[in-house]
């Protein structure tokens, strides 16, 4: 058997001679594992070969194997997860594969075997996996569970959803700041399950949190220390109502390893790690491009063909009526415009392509600013009109520049327009400013427009700016061609 490992940074790449994209290790190692998946599954009789799924299962990571298994039949999927070959490993992959996969598996898992899977789970990944179950499942198998855990899970559980209560581990070490080292360590042996590393928290008689030790300085330091000798001050909590992206946002910019979140009264009741504020990062990240390109579909190979259709499709109805809009534009002007029209048609796909684009990158420049905190009240003013000028800047010079190539081209073939060189030139130039003068006040004020009535503005920079400056451009463009050729032609 082939086995791939990761030897240094050099060999974290595999480049092809003539490259279209890079494949990395993981990648590589994907394509192996649904080969082999693949080869396991008999698709004649519908069969799984029981012998090579267990050989899989136990030659490969169970991370791995969760986001292989999306290219085996759903029938299928159960078996590669029966054959894990412990109760960790089913853990590991329950919690790497996706919502379809954990629910197929679940339909096929009965209450005792899921009773044992969530007693070993950590609370905030019992709670996260647990939102693919029933509600009336869901209530079985806590009737199962060991009462305190169960307590805990449902807990957690009734905090709203992207919420700090959500993202919190309620499985930490808080001591009282005047314990030892020493006593402090024989407390954490007891519980190895629990992650010491990003350090533990220290309270006083009250409850209430200190400071918290970081787990270097329990191991270099002596045993009779106490323990508020060596400790450090908390800069940074939130409460279980914060918001995910107010989570994000404090630790990536202080670079913490873990956030306590505490209750009214300064107690604390949760810890938020950085590896699951790196997740939400992930998650934040993929539904602000799909918001752009105008899709609320989750990118995965398993998904269905339907599926991501209807995922796009409702965004793609404004594109739809905004084209019959501008279809009555056009309508209405040939009716007041016959002259004219011949040549001004002919320009409308380049001036609705330049001026969409030039608003489509004005909001997304500022959909990423807001994402990452630069827009403040303070500078808001300030980023916006900048990026207003880049746009109308932007515009005057391409629209010039496309006046004075069109008066060259023109002006060889002027028969087949009916009109000078120089009016063409004018007409067609200027309309193209006016319109990028559009989408660029179109681009810059609808993510603001968005964020004002609570909408995410990234839902801006897709379709919806795309359809109305299609028909706000085509408008302005149309107005001026008309203004100009009576000005020029009569």
């Amino acid at each position: 058997m082939e086995n791939i490992k990761l030897h240094d940074k050099s060999d974290l790449l595999i480049e092809d001679k003539n490259p279209k994209f890079i494949e990395t290790k993981t990648s590589h190692l994907d394509d192996l594992l649904q080969e082999k998946l693949e080869k396991s599954f008999h698709k004649e009789t519908a069969t799984v070969s029981l012998h090579d799924m267990t050989k899989i299962a136990s030659e490969h990571s169970p991370i791995d194997l969760a986001y292989a298994v999306a290219h085996l039949p759903p029938n299928a999927r159960p078996v590669l997860y029966d054959n894990l070959p412990n109760r960790d490993a089913k853990i590991k992959f329950i919690l790497n594969t996706d919502s379809a996969t954990r629910l197929r598996i679940f339909r096929f898992m009965n209450d005792q075997e899921m009773k044992k899977l969530f007693e070993k789970m950590p609370t905030d990944e019992a709670v996260w996996v647990l939102e693919d179950m029933s509600e009336r499942r869901f209530r079985r198998v806590m009737e199962l569970i060991e009462p305190k855990k169960a307590i805990r899970i449902k807990e957690q559980k009734e905090h709203k959803r992207n919420s700090a209560g959500r993202l919190m581990t309620t499985e930490y070490f808080a001591f009282n700041m005047n314990m030892t080292i020493g006593q402090a360590a024989l407390y954490i042996r007891d519980y190895p399950n629990i992650d010491f590393s990003r350090g533990v928290y220290l309270i006083n008689d009250e409850k209430e949190i200190q400071g918290y030790v970081p787990g270097r300085n329990l191991i270099i330091n002596k045993e009779n220390i106490p323990l508020r000798q060596v400790m450090r001050p908390v800069l940074h909590k939130v409460t279980v109502e914060a918001s995910r992206e107010e989570v994000v946002d404090i630790v990536e910019r202080y670079k913490i390893q873990s956030l306590p979140v505490i209750d009214e009264n300064n107690h604390i009741i949760g810890v938020i790690a950085h590896e699951d504020v790196l997740e939400v990062m992930e998650d934040l990240a993929d539904e602000t491009i799909g918001k752009i390109a105008g899709t609320a579909e989750k990118m995965h190979v398993s998904e269905g063909i339907f599926k991501r259709f209807f995922a796009r499709a409702p965004w793609l109805i404004v594109t739809l009526l905004a084209g019959l809009v501008n279809v009555g534009i056009m309508s209405s002007f040939e009716s007041k415009a016959k002259g004219i029209l011949t040549f001004v048609l002919f320009f409308v796909p380049l001036i609705t392509g330049m001026s969409g684009n030039i608003g489509i990158q004005c909001s997304t420049v500022l959909v990423r600013s807001m994402a990452l905190g630069i827009v403040s009240a303070k500078t808001r003013g300030e980023i916006i009109l900048k990026e207003f000028y880049v746009g109308i800047v932007t515009g005057i010079i391409f629209g010039l520049a496309c006046g004075m190539t069109v008066y060259l081209i023109s002006s060889l073939t002027v028969s087949n327009f009916g009109a000078s060189a120089i009016t063409v030139g004018v007409i067609v130039g200027t309309g193209l400013i006016g319109a990028c003068f559009a989408g660029t006040l179109l681009g810059v004020s609808s993510p603001l427009f968005f964020y004002r009535i609570g909408v995410d503005p990234a839902i801006s920079s897709g379709p919806i700016v795309t359809a109305f400056n299609d028909i706000v451009s085509m408008a302005i463009y149309f107005i001026i061609a008309h203004g100009l050729g009576k000005l020029f032609l009569g």
